[in-house]
């Protein structure tokens, strides 16, 4: 009796054990995690992706058909305006040249006969030796030679700007960016004047043609100052300006965008034509301002914790926990008890959110996370 005596105790201290493991939490509170409200600058901007290219761009062409006989420029050439660059065989111009100057003389030669002829049946005609008819005639003839004349004149121009037109001659300073044709190649400038070479004016101002969408369209102006990288340069940021905003819209898949034009200083030629630009236009910048994570203003508190504060503009609904919340608001901690705050935000640059009125100072836990629910919400734990 002794011995059961003295076991019996240890096994109602082991019972109570487990009881306590089993129901003892069930009075827990919930616990959050929480970030502090901070000061310092925001900045709100507008994201898009663009391409860079080369403020003026010329495609140089042809306007006559024949075979490229030289060469005279190549990718990244340098170039000055009136440069020869490329040369299309000129033998064929040459001999029509040559047909159409020896048409002008002929027809020169009729004309001086024509203009002989008529003066003189002009004098026969004054002495009534010849009848008016002979008269009418010749002066025919001497219009339709002069006529024949100017006929041959203009095509001897034809001829000769033709073959001028052989010799291909840069229309601007510049760096060739592209060559489209080879020695020996043959161009035809019959329907569409073929490109030859593609020459940037100057590569040191630069621009970008990014794609806004019609949603941050309206918040873009003229003037306002770009941050922009490129994929070759990722730890470099380079700088601009929003140039010209494009009234005709960009459709593609019903997805409706704009044409935001930036202007680049490439002093250094770091870019290039054809990179992809990753965009930042500035709307709006705070400096030392109150701000919080963007986390604290998407948290709701969907159940009334125990101990929490009633706080402005929050009203229970009848028969429920729930708490029906009126406008922007966050959730603080005091004396680890969630009290809501009811704010009015400002600009967010996507991380952070301005605020510009409501009970909060620098340093305030905000709720950002419910990390563990109040456990008598759920059934005991079973081991």
């Amino acid at each position: 009796m002794k011995k059961l005596a003295k076991v019996a105790p240890s096994r109602v201290l082991i019972v109570i054990s487990l009881m306590a493991l089993l129901f003892g939490c069930k009075g827990d509170g919930p616990s959050y995690r929480t970030e502090q409200v901070s000061k310092g600058d925001i900045q709100q901007s507008v994201t898009a992706t663009g391409t860079v290219n080369a403020v003026t761009t010329v495609l140089v062409g042809t306007q006559v058909s024949g075979t490229i006989k030289s060469l005279y420029a190549d990718f990244n050439s340098r170039v000055t305006k009136g440069q020869l660059i490329a040369l299309i065989d000129p033998e064929m111009l040459d001999a029509q040249l040559a047909q159409a100057k020896a048409n002008v003389e002929k027809a020169d030669a009729t004309f001086r006969d024509a203009d002989r002829t008529l003066k003189r049946n002009r004098e026969l005609f004054a002495k009534n030796l010849i009848p008016r008819s002979d008269l009418d005639t010749a002066e025919t003839s001497f219009d339709s030679a002069r006529a024949q004349l100017e006929q041959a004149k203009a095509a001897f121009k034809v001829a000769e700007t033709n073959l001028r037109y052989t010799r291909i001659l840069s229309p601007v300073d510049g760096i060739v960016i592209s060559r489209n044709v080879d020695i020996g190649q043959t161009v035809a400038a019959s329907f569409q004047t073929p490109t030859l070479f593609t020459i940037a004016q100057d590569l040191t101002k630069m621009q970008i043609d990014t794609n806004v969408a019609e949603s941050d369209i309206g918040m873009v102006k003229i003037g306002q100052a770009v941050d922009f990288t490129v994929d070759a340069y990722p730890d470099i940021t380079f700088k601009g300006k929003v140039w010209q905003i494009r009234q005709a819209p960009i459709t593609v898949q019903n997805v409706v965008t704009y044409d935001v034009v930036i202007q680049v200083d490439n002093r250094d030629l770091k870019l290039m034509p054809g990179m992809t630009a990753n965009v930042s236009i500035i709307i709006t910048t705070r400096h030392d301002v109150l701000k919080i994570t963007n986390a604290a203003m998407r948290f709701r508190m969907t159940e009334r914790p125990a101990g929490a504060a009633s706080a402005p503009g929050a009203v229970a609904k009848p028969g429920a926990g729930a708490v029906e919340k009126k406008g922007p608001s966050v959730w603080i901690l005091e004396n680890d008890k969630p009290i809501r705050v009811a704010i009015t935000p400002g600009i967010s640059d996507g991380n952070y959110t301005e605020i510009v009125s409501g009970d909060l100072k620098e340093g305030q836990a905000i709720i950002v996370e419910m990390l563990k629910k109040n456990k008598s919400q759920s059934g005991p734990r079973m081991f």
